[in-house]
């Protein structure tokens, strides 16, 4: 299985799950994508669930206090430099900096940022953790979408942000799919607005990678899931569905390889 060592900045490197069940959420994921779980001890009667895949990180898993009014959510992280100074730049581009850049332990540093279309996403600054550690294989992340109300003003501030490419496919207009690039690497993508789930606020989706999304996504629905959006076919031989957890944190299944 490829495994990473560093995150390049502006590469995507961590995901973390925010619950209000983190037992449930355990043993959800652990089923669906084949997991292993590593219960951590942050503080009296508190845990830190570490997933991981072969071994090596995968994803974080929170418990959402009883006080916050916070829905169950995935939330995305970008390798960073330096905490502060970025989310100093972020304010300056128009975000709004909810978190601001502090320590992690040892670990890192942090900040948590929303965009100034209103998707959140944190930074990360490593240190004693890269955050994850395999890529490329099943049951790993591999994609992230961002769905937002204003695609160009989302563009110019992740362009500015991060050195993002975002462009459009070969023959294709700016009002489609814009493909998210990162140095050599494609990473994400902003969907055209005609394929925009307007109930929902603006947000980053995450992938997983799967050997078979319609096993998979059939296999979720088994375990307490809810479907969102039916396997579809973006290309003859890649495949992809959006679902929700028993406690509702949505993500995407993806089958092929990006």
């Amino acid at each position: 299985m490829p495994h990473i060592e560093k995150h390049a900045p502006g590469s995507f490197c961590w995901i973390e799950l925010g619950t209000t069940d983190q037992k449930a959420a355990k043993e959800f994921y652990c089923a669906l994508l084949g997991w292993q779980a590593q219960e951590i001890a942050v503080g009296p009667g508190v845990d830190h669930i570490r997933f991981v895949l072969d071994g090596r990180s995968v994803a974080g898993c929170g418990a959402i206090p009883p006080d916050q009014a916070m829905p169950p959510n995935w939330s995305l992280y970008v390798a960073v430099e330096d905490a502060g100074e970025t989310a100093a730049r972020a304010e300056a581009l128009g975000g709004t900096v909810l978190c601001p850049a502090a320590d992690v332990a040892t670990f890192g540093r942090m900040a948590g940022i929303l965009d100034p279309t209103g998707a959140f996403f944190s930074i990360w600054q490593a240190k004693d953790r890269i955050g994850m550690g395999i890529t490329g294989e099943n049951g790993a992340f591999c994609w992230a979408d961002l769905n937002t109300t204003d695609r160009r003003r989302a563009k110019a501030f992740y362009a500015a942000l991060f050195g993002w490419q975002l462009a459009p496919g070969k023959d294709k207009t700016d009002d489609s799919y814009l493909h998210i690039k990162t140095g050599d690497a494609y990473i994400g993508g902003i969907p055209p607005d005609e394929h925009r789930d307007r109930n929902a606020p603006p947000h980053w989706l995450i992938y997983f990678l799967v050997a078979d999304c319609d096993a998979s996504t059939a296999k979720a629905v088994d375990l307490g899931g809810r479907v969102y959006a039916p396997p579809a076919s973006v290309e003859p031989n890649l495949r992809f569905s959006v679902l929700a957890d028993p406690q509702r944190a949505v993500f995407a299944l993806f089958a092929g390889r990006v």
